[in-house]
C-alpha cells in the first residue's frame, strides 16, 4: 500500500459517486446543459472538495492506464472523464499519445501491467464557477515480474510524484467540468504520464554556473550498446572503495525520491542537488566552505544559503567536474549498462556540451539499472525506457 498523506481512490470514489449521480460521466464533448439535471439538484452545487479531487483523480487515473499493457479503448477511456469541448480534446489527443507510449515501452522491457494513481489535494481555490486545485499526483506503475522475482531484487514498481494545478468549470446543470490541467514538468525527462512536445526540456541549472576555471573536454558519452551477458551478479561492482556506504546512498534516495528532506533546501531543478545528499549520506565528505570557493568546480559543500553553497553541489555539469576530475571519486564508465547501484547517470540532453541531468540506480536486476531522480520524482524507472525516451540524449555514467 501506498504510505503518507495521499487519499486512497476508493474514498474519494465514493464521494464521486453520490456527488455526480445526476449524469454518470457522460461522454467527454458532451455540453453539460444538454445533460438533464434532477429536479432535486440546485442548478449551481457547492465546491466540494473531495469530489473534485475523485474528479481529478479519476482523469489521472485513465491517462495511466493508458500506459499498460492491456490499455482501455480510448473511447472507453473518454467516457469517464467530464470535461469542457477544448480539454475533451487535448485529452483525447493526450490517451492517443500515451497508448503509443505504453506500446514502446513494452517492446523495449516489457512495459507496466497496471497502474495505481492516489491524489494528494494541497490547496483549493473557488472563484464563482471555477475551481482551482493544486495536487500532487502519485502513480505506481506495476513491473512485469513476479513475486519471485521480486525477492531476488526486481523492482516491483516504478514511481512517481508530481504536482498538477487542475481547473474545474461549472456546466449550467451545476456539475463541474474538467477545464485544464497543467503539470509541473519542467526541468528533467518527461515524467512517465505526461507527453513530451519535444525530445528533452533543457532549463537551467539555478544551483550551478560558470567555473572560475576552464575545465577542457569532457570524456567521450558513454555507449548504450546493450553488452553480452557477463555472468556477474547485479549486486557485485568491481573497484568500489571501502571509504563509502553505497548501500546507505541508495537507502537515502528510496527514502527521499518523493518528499524531500527537509534539513535541505529545494532548487527548481533540484536533481543534482538530490544527488549530493544521496553521496554525503554514503560518506562522501565537503571538500571546502570558504564564499570564495564556491564558484570553482574543486569545492564541493552545502552551505546555509544558495551563495554558501558551492556551484558543484547543485548544478549538474559542476558536479561532474569535481567528481570526475578534481576529487577523481568517480570513474566515468564507457558504457551504460556497466552502471550498478549508488553509480550516478548524468544526461545531455541536447548535446550541447552542458550536463542537464543527475540520476542515481537504486536497482539492477538482469543487467538492467533502474534509475531514481528528482525533478521530476521518479523511483526506479528502468535504463531502457529512458534510452526509449531520449535517443538522442549525451550519457555520462559515474562508478561512484
Amino acid at each position: 500500500m501506498i504510505t503518507g498523506e495521499f487519499t486512497r481512490i476508493a474514498q474519494h470514489r465514493q464521494t464521486v459517486v453520490a456527488a455526480t449521480a445526476v449524469a454518470t460521466f457522460a461522454l467527454v464533448g458532451i455540453p453539460a446543459g444538454a445533460q438533464p439535471a434532477s429536479a432535486a439538484e440546485p442548478a449551481t452545487a457547492s465546491a466540494d472538495t473531495t469530489a473534485l479531487a475523485g474528479l481529478a483523480e479519476g482523469y489521472l487515473q485513465q491517462r495511466a492506464d493508458m500506459l499498460t499493457t492491456s490499455p482501455p479503448t480510448a473511447r472507453a477511456a473518454l467516457a469517464h472523464v467530464r470535461a469542457t469541448g477544448a480539454m475533451a480534446a487535448q485529452t483525447r489527443d493526450d490517451l492517443a499519445a500515451l497508448a503509443e507510449k505504453g506500446r514502446r515501452y513494452k517492446e523495449v522491457d516489457g512495459g507496466y501491467t497496471q497502474a495505481q494513481v492516489d491524489v494528494k489535494v494541497d490547496d483549493t481555490t473557488v472563484d464563482g464557477g471555477t475551481a482551482t486545485l493544486r495536487l500532487t499526483e502519485h502513480t505506481r506503475l506495476r513491473l512485469p515480474f513476479t513475486a519471485q522475482e521480486v525477492e531476488e531484487g526486481a523492482p516491483e514498481y516504478e514511481e512517481l510524484s508530481l504536482p498538477h494545478t487542475v481547473k474545474f468549470t461549472q456546466g449550467s446543470d451545476g456539475a463541474w467540468l474538467l477545464s485544464s490541467d497543467k503539470a509541473d514538468a519542467e526541468g528533467g525527462p518527461t515524467p512517465t504520464t505526461q507527453v513530451a512536445d519535444t525530445d528533452a526540456e533543457a532549463t537551467a541549472d539555478d544551483g550551478g554556473g560558470a567555473p572560475d576555471e576552464d575545465e577542457g573536454g569532457k570524456d567521450d558519452a558513454a555507449d548504450t550498446t546493450p553488452l553480452p551477458d557477463s555472468g556477474e551478479s547485479d549486486a557485485v561492482k568491481s573497484g568500489v572503495s571501502a571509504a563509502y556506504s553505497y548501500n546507505k546512498m541508495v537507502a537515502y534516495a528510496d527514502r527521499y525520491w518523493d518528499h524531500h528532506n527537509g534539513a535541505y533546501r529545494t532548487y527548481g531543478n533540484d536533481c543534482t542537488n538530490f544527488i549530493s545528499q544521496a553521496m554525503l549520506a554514503g560518506g562522501w565528505g565537503p571538500k571546502g566552505g570558504a564564499l570564495i570557493q564556491r564558484t570553482s568546480n574543486k569545492y564541493w559543500f552545502y552551505g546555509p544559503s544558495k551563495v554558501f553553497t558551492s556551484y558543484t553541489w547543485a548544478g549538474a555539469e559542476n558536479w561532474y567536474w569535481f567528481a570526475k576530475k578534481h576529487a577523481k571519486r568517480t570513474k566515468i564508465l564507457g558504457n551504460v549498462w556497466q552502471l550498478a547501484k549508488s553509480d550516478v547517470l548524468q544526461a545531455d540532453w541536447t548535446r550541447n556540451n552542458n550536463i542537464d541531468h543527475s540520476m542515481i540506480v537504486t536497482k539492477k536486476y538482469q543487467g538492467t539499472p533502474y534509475l531514481t531522480y528528482h525533478t521530476g520524482d521518479t523511483h526506479n524507472k528502468s535504463l531502457r525506457k529512458l534510452l526509449s525516451d531520449h535517443p538522442r540524449a549525451w550519457w555520462y555514467a559515474h562508478r561512484t
